[in-house]
């Protein structure tokens, strides 16, 4: 049983039904994508609504979905938050994910950019939840341009 005094942020995404459970005092969420628990860190939330967004409202195909590849609890090793492949197999898509009272900012590009500098995606979204940055990969000019927009399912 939740407790009813558990206040989750509203994010500028979708709302999600979430599974949540309380245990040894820490809260979980299930990740359905993963199928298991995981503790619910802010950031966590975040993820959480961008991964039913994308399965959910623009028709991302669950199979080409990974997410945090690597050691999850050790903060050294570089690992993406959302990564997304094409139906080749290849890079499309990097969601860095911050907790909403992060701020989106050149730090987080650097970030970001350093994953996008081994895996070379063709877009890439910076979120807090709260704001999003969507840019698109121009390789001939080896720059990144701010969209308006998400960018569609991989075909």
């Amino acid at each position: 049983m939740i407790d009813s005094e558990i206040q989750l942020p509203n994010l500028n995404l979708p709302e999600i039904q979430p599974q949540l459970k309380k245990q040894d005092g820490k809260l979980f969420i299930y990740d359905f994508h993963r199928k298991r628990d995981l503790i619910l860190t802010p950031e966590e939330w975040v993820r959480q609504h961008w991964i039913s967004f994308l399965l959910v409202q623009l028709n991302y195909p669950k199979g080409l979905l990974s997410l945090e590849k690597g050691m999850k609890y050790n903060q050294l090793q570089k690992r993406t938050d959302v990564l997304v492949f094409d139906q080749s197999g290849s890079p499309y898509l990097i969601i860095e994910c911050k907790a909403p009272q992060i701020s989106i900012n050149q730090k987080t590009l650097e970030q970001a950019c350093l994953y996008h500098s081994t895996l070379k995606s063709k877009f890439l979204i910076l979120s807090n939840g709260m704001k999003h940055v969507s840019l698109r990969w121009i390789a001939e000019e080896n720059r990144f341009e701010q969209l308006k927009s998400f960018p569609e399912a991989p075909i």
